[in-house]
């Protein structure tokens, strides 16, 4: 068993999104540190990128301001190996195509190998041209993790029957940002990847609240949650570890009370 399908194993998953190096790499350290202490199952990174498509203006604010503290993508694989000494949940990255690319994709995955990351979302790769990226995850180890959105339609079945890791399911269109309601008929795009896959799915893009995360763990098997993360990175800043460890406890509390309805 994979060790991001383990995470779903002990009932309703919670996932935080954090953008890494925003306020500093120091605090993304002890955000991850304190997301693992107060029950995340698995951690999504961001690596910041210049010009990130799915991501709303709070996101995309994270990005700038890490860039502009001059993360790198090696700074980043350094940060996960110096995280890796005590956080033993799974950690998947969240980057775009570029990212990637620049880096050089089998030199990339390498380095995602020996540092313990355990997956990859590239928001930017339709499921068509996620070919030339699988070989390379897949010589190394790292599950590819595709996303079905309410656009997908049609190509639902296909993408669950494909996928690796877990299948993050886009609650809405548009762009990542925190949502007052979610509106999409997210239990017929779940009813079709059950009848297709047993890989496990979760919900994000939207999620702030732990109504909204309850909601949204009872239909599928986690709930993903990244801008109010980030909202109070910026907030806090340095002083964020905090802040976020005790609003991951209450989202952690609200998916495990969907476990058990």
């Amino acid at each position: 068993m994979s060790n991001i399908k383990n995470a779903f194993a002990g009932g309703k998953t919670f996932i935080p999104f954090i953008t890494c190096g925003d306020p500093d790499l120091a605090t993304t350290a002890a955000v991850i540190r304190a997301a693992a202490e107060n029950g995340a199952d698995l951690i999504e990174l961001g690596i910041p990128f210049s010009d990130p498509t799915a991501e709303g203006p709070v996101i995309q604010g994270a990005n700038l301001r890490a860039l502009s503290g001059g993360v790198t993508t090696d700074s980043v694989f350094d940060l996960v190996r110096e995280v890796r000494r005590d956080v033993t949940i799974p950690l998947v990255f969240m980057t775009y195509a570029n990212v990637v690319y620049s880096y050089g994709a089998e030199r990339f995955l390498k380095n995602c190998a020996d540092c313990g990351v355990d997956g990859l979302i590239l928001p930017d790769v339709p499921f068509e041209e996620k070919e030339e990226f699988l070989s390379v995850t897949r010589r190394y180890g790292v599950d590819l993790i595709s996303m079905i959105a309410p656009t997908s339609e049609n190509r639902i079945a296909m993408i669950a029957r494909e996928a690796e890791g877990f299948l993050y399911i886009v609650s809405s269109l548009g762009v990542t940002g925190v949502r007052s309601e979610i509106k999409t008929d997210l239990s017929s795009i779940i009813s079709v990847v059950r009848k297709n896959t047993d890989i496990p799915c979760a919900v994000g893009f939207g999620i702030s609240t732990p109504e909204q995360a309850y909601a949204m763990a009872s239909i599928s098997d986690g709930a993903i949650v990244g801008s109010a993360i980030i909202r109070l990175l910026e907030q806090y800043g340095t002083e964020a570890p905090e802040h976020v460890g005790n609003y991951i406890k209450k989202m952690k509390q609200a998916v495990s009370r969907a476990s058990s309805s």
